[in-house]
């Protein structure tokens, strides 16, 4: 294979009627593995270009009205798709197919001659990341251009398998119309996941059939508090919640772009929403409410209740009929001890289950693992797997667990020397409800506090630390948004824009393909996208740049 970054202009793109010319490449974000360019006759993209898809196949059918459709934004023009048997060849065109030769489940190889183009991948996943590559090498705004693909072939396959990001709902409610726009962001960027986190103390936002309360109640918190816990609040009801229809729709969206969505029920912690709903099921009896300020607090689920679990095991029977996902998050963090240490309940049930407290752990400790495995033998039972907040190796880690690890990557090294599966998410890297700038002052939305640049995302290598034998637990890497300080889809947006295009990167390119300047470089492109589509995001990485240019001038 050539090297990357060929110093020719392999092909321009010539708008019509004017004698601007645009380098047209195959070297987008995140960085295909492989690009050989060759010197011959480019492909022409024109109205008249038709994709075709084998007959039959319904995903690949799918994948073909995308390719039309992204086109379609940026040229004007929509190409016609085309179902086609076994053997029969479309001339012109943009051709789309499985072969089993590709690298990885997820990989795809493109390849372009004058006369057409085809897009490979092993499975229908890889070939849709290949329409990512070849969307996202068209100019965001190429209308009545003549565009002018560069011949060659680019094999491209991700880094990870887990290529995900959060977005917390629980503190601040975000409209069906937004989960969608954030999952097309995923897929823009190659992400394959999104870990929805639907309960927190100050909001419960998924409907729950069997316990009406949670929403009826538990989604309404009565006031908020103004800044950082000033102990000031607004004293109006702010609230809102997903039906399950509503649920499913999202979940359904998110399919057809390959994007897994993977609940949240944080427990035994941030539950005082619920608390405020079935207050029976607390420590104390209350009374709860809807947490009105941000943080940590005492009030957790009673494990000694004989009821306490039942309840959770009827969430998670309804969570597990809207949510395919293998997987299930079940929380686990900043859930305190005290009012179990306190509880006549929760006690009589430690020394039931002859839990000990060791140099390590407090019978507390292992009351939360003893709450942690029930819940992940139930989903177990129900053909679905665990994730859990590092703070689950607090104690007797459940068996099957994965382990997401926030506070730094010690968690995540821990959990892989034990030879758990792991998420990397840490805090240093990849918490996007940071400041992105240490000028705070004049950052247009408050933050949690922190600093995370662009570059740091970048810098992230999720797997040091280990031996090449605890690197393969290593499943992937996504960031996390937490929503205290973000009340609108325009804020979120600035947060994770363009963290976001550094930390795919992170996921999806192999490290010996990454430099951080070339990267900006290329993200000057994929910023026309978001100009395009009208996302708020933040241009930090990019005053440098245009000083630079500046000076040059």
């Amino acid at each position: 294979m050539n090297k990357l970054f060929l110093p020719i202009v392999a092909c321009v793109l010539a708008a019509c009627g004017s004698d601007k010319q645009q380098a047209l490449r195959y070297d987008v974000i995140p960085l295909p593995q492989e690009i050989n360019l060759l010197q011959e006759s480019p492909f022409k993209l024109t109205r008249n270009t038709v994709i075709a898809y084998p007959e039959g196949n319904a995903l690949l059918g799918h994948n073909a009205d995308f390719l039309a459709d992204y086109i379609e934004q940026a040229t004007g023009f929509r190409p016609r798709t085309k179902a086609v048997k076994n053997g029969e060849n479309a001339d012109k065109a943009i051709t789309l197919g499985l072969d089993s030769s590709v690298t990885g489940e997820e990989g795809y190889r493109i390849i372009t001659h004058s006369e057409g183009i085809s897009i490979c991948g092993k499975t229908a996943n890889g070939v849709f990341y290949g329409i990512q590559t070849l969307r996202k090498s068209i100019p965001a705004q190429a209308q009545d251009a003549a565009i002018l693909l560069p011949t060659g072939e680019v094999e491209d396959w991700p880094r990870f398998s887990y290529r995900g990001m959060h977005l917390d709902v629980g503190r601040h409610f975000f409209p069906v119309e937004f989960i969608k726009e954030f999952i097309d962001l995923l897929a823009l960027h190659n992400m394959n996941t999104l870990h929805w986190h639907l309960t927190e103390d100050q909001g419960w936002r998924i409907e729950i059939k069997k316990y009406p309360k949670l929403t009826e109640i538990g989604s309404v918190r009565q006031r908020t508090v103004i800044g950082h816990n000033s102990g000031e609040y607004d004293n109006t009801p702010y609230g809102g919640f997903y039906t399950q229809e509503e649920a499913r729709e999202i979940v359904e969206y998110a399919q057809k772009r390959y994007v897994t969505i993977i609940p949240e029920i944080d427990l035994p912690g941030h539950m005082l929403a619920a608390l405020a709903a079935y207050p029976e099921l607390g420590c104390t009896g209350g009374p709860y409410e809807v947490c009105p300020n941000w943080g940590v607090f005492e009030d957790v689920l009673c494990i000694g209740n004989e009821k306490t679990i039942p309840f959770l095991e009827d969430i998670m029977t309804e969570i597990i009929d809207i949510f395919p996902s293998k997987y299930i998050h079940i929380g686990g963090d900043e859930a305190p001890r005290t009012r179990w240490q306190k509880c006549p309940k929760c006690q009589a049930l430690i020394r039931k289950e002859g839990l000990k407290a060791d140099k390590q752990h407090t019978a507390e400790d292992r009351l939360q693992s003893y709450c942690t495995a029930r819940i992940e033998k139930f989903l177990n039972e129900h053909g679905r797997q665990i994730i859990g907040w590092d703070e689950i190796l607090e104690g007797d880690l459940a068996p099957n667990a994965t382990v997401m690890s926030w506070r730094g990557s010690a968690g995540g090294i821990k959990a892989a020397q034990m030879g758990h599966d792991v998420i990397m998410t840490p805090n240093t890297y990849c918490y996007f409800d940071y400041f992105q700038s240490e000028d705070t002052k004049n950052e247009p939305y408050d933050a949690i506090g922190g600093y995370i640049p662009v570059e740091k995302v970048y810098s992230f290598d999720p797997v040091e630390g280990l031996d090449e034998k605890q690197q393969k637990y290593v499943l992937g890497v996504q960031a996390n948004v937490w929503t205290e300080y973000m009340t609108s889809p325009e804020q979120v947006e600035y947060m994770v824009l363009p963290r976001m295009a550094a930390l795919a990167e992170v996921q999806w390119t192999q490290p010996g393909k990454k430099e951080y300047n070339n990267f900006l470089q290329r993200l000057g492109q994929l910023a026309k996208f978001y100009d395009r589509d009208g996302l708020n995001y933040a241009k930090h990485v990019f005053k440098p740049m245009a000083e630079s240019e500046t000076k040059t001038e």
